[in-house]
């Protein structure tokens, strides 16, 4: 399961930053997870819970904010919502960049 991995990570994060910060207590993690991150959620959070006992995470919550897959077209510019196999533009037919949907990182720690 790949979301242990990611909890680790995320937990290495927020532990470096509240200590180079001086906190005492982290409450509060919120991320940037893309539509095309392949991060189940239930199961990242239990990851992340299990990680936490012990330490100054231990009551934190982890939230996060999904990020819609969007593209740009290389040919009329115009920039959309898309669906993983668009590779043509809707409006133009030209290719399609992909220009978000793929994060997956810590967006803030909440901490005292």
């Amino acid at each position: 399961m790949h979301e242990m991995a990611i909890a680790e990570g995320i937990l290495d994060i927020a532990l470096d930053y509240a200590q180079k910060n001086g906190a005492a207590r982290i409450e509060r993690i919120g991320l940037l997870l893309g539509e095309l991150s392949g991060v189940e959620t239930d199961a990242l959070s239990l990851c992340f819970s299990s990680l936490t006992a012990d330490t100054i995470a231990a009551d934190a919550v982890l939230t996060w904010e999904r990020v819609p897959l969007t593209g740009r077209c290389h040919d009329c510019g115009r920039e959309q919502h898309i669906r993983p196999q668009d590779c043509l533009c809707p409006h133009c037919g030209g290719g399609m960049e992909i220009i978000g949907g793929r994060e997956m990182r810590v967006d803030f720690i909440e901490m005292e």
